[in-house]
């Protein structure tokens, strides 16, 4: 259930007018009164001898009270009350109750004979709208302070009361949301989304990834957003507003959003935060550390994906053992890989990725204050999958696309439970909810690599299957026959049989595989363990198989890992987690 409290108005007949209308799209269907200050006001909705504006008059009434320089420029009072899609359509006397417990919880009219006048009004199945006048009987002020957070509370009575969908409070940190107008406008122009929404879209993949102002506001350019830059008289940059060329305002003018009211981390001194450096570096030093410069450079999606993969790996390790402050650091850096892949992703996966992105947002702010600098493997490895190009979705390349989705996945899950922990509601969900749109990535991704590799599996010899299965039994005995049931085994088959040829510890690579993070919130732990032992082993994510030659013509239109010795050296030192 979503409270919402208006901005305060002036025209208690102008809103009267709403509320008892047929909408801006027919969509207001038998307006009438569910309750009033003192059961008894006038419906207009019911009442064919009433009419709006004795209805305003009984509220105003107390405005009479006052002389004309004590009565409030904006006395009108306006909250909504939503019941969540899913909940069961609630009675009149329902609503009642509600519209009660609203005003009394919010200050309007407490307990104490002399609130305010106010009356609720439904005109849908799923809410109603309070108006209140703000004078009181007595002719004073209410106390309603921080209403909204007053109503939110509430609320989260009701939900459990009543047994409606409990929704996750909230801490203050949320993006603000879109207005009803902004949202009517949107759907007279034919936008799916509000302006502010694509804005905010917008900036947040132009600072993915992004080291320093410069590189941020071309990006930003480059989309077609038009900038305002505020500066100070000395030169400095201030902040910054953005606006859609294309989004006016009644008078024809552009309408432009300042960061901070996008959300709170895009305002410029937080972006600018993101640039900050780990302690005791230098920019210059950073920028061209030793385990950089023996990188090879970035030579197409699939050696970007692995970096990104062994990036996501090590961000898992330190928000399971790290502090708060630096955890909190790469939870809000993987929001800039979420949206560095769905800018880079191929058209097949392209719509779940995205999505994934834009819930994550929520997961990425909360008040613990995140310690920037040391998530700067993230950030390099997003700007890593944005300089690399589009992903082709096929053979290595969509392999490796497979892998990053894997544990990007892993990396919400943690998230979410980092959340938990902490009573962060809505991170927690949101990321929860991006995590079901990566899962769903990855079983489009993952459907031609895992074919792949699953006949590879299936070709080998009797002796090789045998040994894998007992290999399985005596590492995982509780879960061994549930991973030989599942579709991928010969996926992983093939891949224990890799890394023995490659000179490692089958043994070894699968214990540590199975121990490092929870396997059951995986749809098929085959495959997890599968890309597992890929990635720590330094394996291709797809190798070349005699028995695919669908594979072998993928791989020679795709760019594949290096071969040089040196290069395997540098990329396998870019994947080494310890």
């Amino acid at each position: 259930m979503i409270p919402r409290i208006h901005q305060q108005g002036s025209n208690t007949l102008g809103l009267l007018h709403y509320l008892y209308g047929k909408g801006t799209h027919e969509e207001h269907i038998d307006p009438h009164l569910v309750a009033s200050f003192d059961g008894m006001a006038p419906d207009p909705g019911r009442d064919p001898s009433v009419t709006k504006r004795d209805l305003q008059h009984l509220l105003d009434q107390p405005l009479s009270l006052l002389t004309t320089g004590q009565r409030p420029e904006k006395h009108v009072w306006h909250c909504s009350v939503r019941a969540a899609p899913d909940d069961p359509i609630l009675s009149d006397e329902q609503w009642a109750d509600i519209a009660h417990r609203m005003v009394a919880a919010t200050g309007i009219d407490p307990d104490d004979g002399a609130g305010c006048r106010w009356a609720a009004v439904r005109h849908a199945d799923d809410h109603i709208h309070i108006i209140a006048t703000l004078i009181r009987e007595d002719g004073r002020r209410p106390d309603h302070h921080r209403s909204g957070q007053r109503a939110q509370t509430e609320c989260r009575l009701i939900e459990k009361e009543l047994g409606l969908h409990q929704v996750a409070a909230g801490d203050g940190t949320a993006a603000k949301r879109a207005t009803s107008a902004e949202r009517h406008k949107a759907e007279r122009q034919g936008r799916q989304r509000t302006a502010r929404e694509e804005l905010r879209e917008l900036v947040r993949r132009a600072v993915a990834g992004a080291m320093g102002e410069e590189e941020f506001f071309d990006r930003l350019a480059a989309t077609g957003v038009l900038i305002r830059k505020r500066l100070a008289p000395s030169g400095d940059l201030l902040g910054y507003k953005v606006a859609l060329p294309e989004d006016r305002n009644k008078d024809d003018e552009l309408v432009f959003y300042a960061g901070s009211t996008l959300a709170p981390d895009l305002s410029l001194p937080r972006i600018r935060d993101r640039w900050t450096l780990p302690q005791g570096t230098t920019a210059s030093a950073d920028s061209s550390s030793p385990q950089r410069a023996s990188l090879p450079p970035i030579t197409g999606p699939a050696l970007a994906q692995r970096r990104a993969t062994a990036a996501t790996w090590r961000a898992l390790l330190i928000i399971d053992h790290g502090d708060d402050g630096t955890a909190a650091a790469q939870i809000a850096a993987t929001g800039e890989i979420l949206d560095a892949l769905a800018t880079t992703s191929a058209a097949h996966t392209r719509a779940s990725l995205r999505a994934a992105a834009l819930t994550f947002e929520r997961a990425g702010r909360s008040h613990v204050r995140a310690v920037r600098g040391h998530d700067r493997a993230l950030r390099q490895a997003a700007r890593d999958l944005l300089h690399s190009g589009p992903s082709l979705g096929r053979g290595e390349d969509g392999a490796s696309t497979a892998m990053l989705i894997d544990m990007a996945f892993f990396l919400a899950i943690t998230a979410a439970n980092w959340h938990a922990k902490r009573h962060h509601s809505q991170q927690a969900a949101a990321a929860h909810q991006a995590a079901e749109h990566l899962r769903a990535a990855y079983k489009v991704a993952a459907a031609e690599p895992m074919a792949v590799l699953g006949r590879r599996g299936q070709h080998l010899t009797p002796h090789a299957q045998q040994r894998q299965a007992g290999l399985l039994h005596q590492v995982l005995p509780e879960l061994a026959d549930r991973i030989q049931t599942e579709g991928s085994w010969p996926a992983l088959a093939a891949t224990l049989d890799d890394t023995r040829k490659a000179g490692h510890d089958p043994a070894a690579l699968l214990t540590d595989a199975a121990r490092r993070r929870e396997l059951d919130t995986a749809d098929s732990i085959s495959d997890v363990l599968m890309w597992r032992l890929r990635r720590s082993a330094h394996l291709p994510a797809l190798p070349e198989s005699p028995y695919d030659t669908s594979t072998q013509a993928n791989r020679r239109t795709t760019t594949s890992t290096p071969t040089t010795p040196a290069a395997t050296r540098a990329v396998n030192d870019s994947s080494r987690q310890r």
